[in-house]
């Protein structure tokens, strides 16, 4: 394996498209992609990825803020590593260079969301030494209150 971390070019954005509908199962693929389009185009929003030579085998969105409770801040997002390469201590890697590449733009913390069912990240999480300070919250403001 020759596995290494880069920023994701905003022209090869929909590459992360395979990988993010392994993890957004209920959201249409048209609506995905329009979304992803979207994002790229935020100023606070980056994606990065993980690579296996030249095959993006990981993804995470990292969105920026400035938080009054904890300073300048930065949230991953649709963090995934494809099934086939767990195991192999990937996930960790990919987590310490984030920290590094954040930390090395002035960034002071990190905050993310995981969902209540995905037990496996609960655990890694923990064992990156983040802790549980709140609660997510979600609203869906559509006609059809449908969350996708």
């Amino acid at each position: 394996m020759n596995i290494h971390f880069k920023s994701i070019n905003k022209k090869d954005i929909l590459s992360i498209l395979p990988l993010l509908q392994k993890i957004n199962t209920t959201t249409p693929h048209d609506i995905l992609k329009a979304r992803v389009l979207e994002m790229i185009e935020c100023p606070n929003y980056e994606c990065v990825g993980t690579f296996d030579g030249n095959k993006l085998i990981g993804i995470s969105g990292l969105w920026y803020s400035i938080r009054h409770y904890v300073g300048k801040s930065v949230e991953p997002d649709h963090v995934i590593i494809d099934e086939t390469y767990r195991g192999n201590n990937i996930g960790k890697q990919f987590f310490n260079w984030i920290y590094e590449y954040t930390k090395s733009k002035g960034y002071e913390a990190i905050e993310l969301n995981t969902y209540t069912g995905n037990r496996k990240s609960h655990k890694f999480y923990y064992n990156e030494g983040f802790e549980i300070y709140g609660f997510h919250f979600v609203k869906v403001l559509r006609e059809d209150n449908t969350f996708y």
